[in-house]
């Protein structure tokens, strides 16, 4: 196919465009240089034209236009994701949802919306209006998107109580439309959803979404600080486990990181404290309290609801997840990252084990979380980056070991995921996408079905930036 992109572009020039070469180009790009070997690999990619729709008709529209042309689709929200997941890699259509942003109904337990919505006013609004908050969000609530983080999200504030996006009821429903020459408007419930979720828009557009709520709190912001890491990870967990005690976060950072890399944390730290950041519901404060108490060398630095700090930290989740790595980034380029899966009951067994490996070169950065009920960790590290080759060798160890790594250097479905391809996705891609021009090249499967993932995957079709 040769896309057409000039006929494309002025039968859609009725619909909102951001024409600007800067605005095109800014639009075409995530957080993917969070990797050095994205930023290599990505860092020319750009997209032909930005359309925005306003709504479902003109998304249809923006589809069967593109589809007579042969023209690439990639949609997209605000853009905070890490893994090139929205980068249009063959260049083509933009669509993007920031006209889409509507919240639709709110209702006991669930909110409806459109998948442009800004996550931290999506809250706000189910907030004041009903008392309720979203089960979790990401660390970059401020700016991304509720679409957005349920197609390439995969957890977050939130998660040490109600565990993965993808888990079992922490979605509801999602609308779909079709990319086919007269695109269909579906509706997923149940199994269902696993064929859009966390597709990264390869087989579909969200076009409205249905998630769960939970009752809002004025959650109470903590920092407490450690001497030795072993033990605040196992304070960590061992908090997540105490039923009557709610929490939302529950971070640990190694000494140095939170002396090295949060800037107003550090004046009442040492490079020898290990931090854990916590947000707890205001009526579980006095368990908490009862609780720490316990702990030897446990001190509590912070706390929002009697703050003594002349400079406030500001929200204790915007230290955690993935803006850990971007306080880092800012001290020190050449720090990089990994995603690692610590499952249950080996979680505080195997980080002991990979700090004994790698030492200061892989910080430990923890997120606890729930996998089936149990307590375990996402580990965040900080890797200090030295060679592609290292890096690729410290991913390897990790495997071995027994950890699960999803690989953040790597752009596409399966290589960011399990290594293995989601038959579900792959199969509605064929019925909904038969051109295959949604967010071409991040799903090898569809490309080759014979990859054996023994290297990184290099799209073929990527288009270079004119």
């Amino acid at each position: 196919m040769t896309p057409n992109i000039a006929a494309a572009k002025t039968a859609l020039s009725h619909i909102e465009q951001d024409e600007s070469p800067s605005a095109i180009r800014s639009k075409s790009r995530d957080f993917f240089w969070y990797s050095p070997l994205l930023k290599k690999w990505l860092d020319h990619v750009e997209a032909d034209f930005v359309v925005c729709p306003a709504s479902e008709d003109e998304v249809i529209e923006i589809l069967k236009v593109c589809y007579a042309h042969d023209v690439p689709v990639t949609v997209r929200g605000s853009g905070t994701g890490n893994y090139g997941q929205a980068m249009p890699l063959a260049g083509g259509c933009v669509i993007h949802m920031k006209n889409f942003a509507k919240v639709k109904e709110i209702h006991p337990g669930r909110v409806i919306a459109e998948p442009g919505c800004v996550i931290r006013d999506l809250d706000r609004e189910t907030k004041e209006k009903s008392g309720q908050e979203l089960r979790m969000t990401p660390s970059t609530a401020a700016t991304a998107t509720i679409g957005g983080f349920i197609a390439g999200g995969s957890g977050g504030v939130g998660s040490v109580t109600w565990g993965a996006l993808r888990d079992l009821g922490n979605i509801i429903r999602l609308r779909v439309i079709t990319m086919e020459e007269e695109p269909r408007i579906l509706e997923f419930r149940g199994e269902e959803l696993a064929r859009v979720s966390h597709a990264y828009g390869t087989n579909g557009i969200i076009t409205e979404v249905e998630v769960p709520l939970a009752p809002a709190y004025d959650w109470v912001d903590l920092f407490v600080s450690f001497k030795d890491f072993s033990a605040a990870a196992r304070y960590a967990a061992d908090l997540a486990n105490q039923d009557g005690i709610l929490i939302k976060l529950a971070s640990v950072y190694e000494a140095p990181m939170a002396h090295s890399y949060f800037q107003r944390v550090k004046p009442h730290v040492t490079p020898d404290d290990t931090l854990v950041g916590l947000m707890v519901a205001p009526h579980s404060m006095d368990g908490f309290e009862t609780f720490t108490a316990r702990w030897e060398g446990a001190e509590i630095l912070y706390r929002s609801d009697a703050p003594t700090w002349e400079r406030d930290p500001g929200p204790v989740f915007e230290f955690g997840w993935n803006h850990t790595t971007l306080r880092a980034l800012k001290f020190r380029p050449e720090i990089t990252y990994l995603q690692v899966r610590y499952g249950f009951p080996q979680h505080l067994e195997l980080v002991e084990k990979v700090r004994e490996t790698f030492g200061q070169e892989v910080l430990q950065h923890l997120e606890v979380m729930r996998e089936n009920g149990k307590v375990m960790f996402a580990g965040l590290p900080l890797v200090t980056f030295t060679t592609e080759e290292r890096l690729e060798e410290i991913v390897r160890l990790h495997e071995e070991m027994g950890c699960m790594i999803f690989n953040p250097h790597r752009y596409t479905l399966e290589e960011g995921g399990r290594q293995a391809h989601d038959q579900r996705q792959l199969d509605f891609k064929r019925e909904a996408d038969p051109k295959g021009l949604l967010n071409p090249g991040k799903m090898i499967a569809w490309d080759r079905s014979d990859w054996d993932y023994s290297k990184p995957y290099e799209y073929p079709g990527m288009k270079a930036a004119e």
